[in-house]
């Protein structure tokens, strides 16, 4: 797991709980698969594509330099 997408992973989660979104609905509101999305946040995913990172960005109201950083 690199280190890049563990942070990605841990900031879709932590806005996620503030959204009080659960990862069901945020798996929804990207139109994404949910093991996906809890793949993702776990680090089990290296190297989620941009496309899937773009998608939960807009359905979390932010940029992708925020999951990012």
């Amino acid at each position: 797991m690199s280190k890049e997408s563990s942070i990605i992973g841990e900031n879709i989660k932590r806005l996620r709980l503030q959204k009080d979104l659960s990862q069901d609905k945020l798996a929804r509101l990207a139109d994404i698969a949910f093991p996906t999305l809890t793949k993702i946040e776990s680090g089990e995913t290296p190297n989620p594509t941009i496309e899937t990172v773009k998608k939960i960005a807009t359905a979390l109201g932010v940029s992708i330099d925020e999951l990012m950083k």
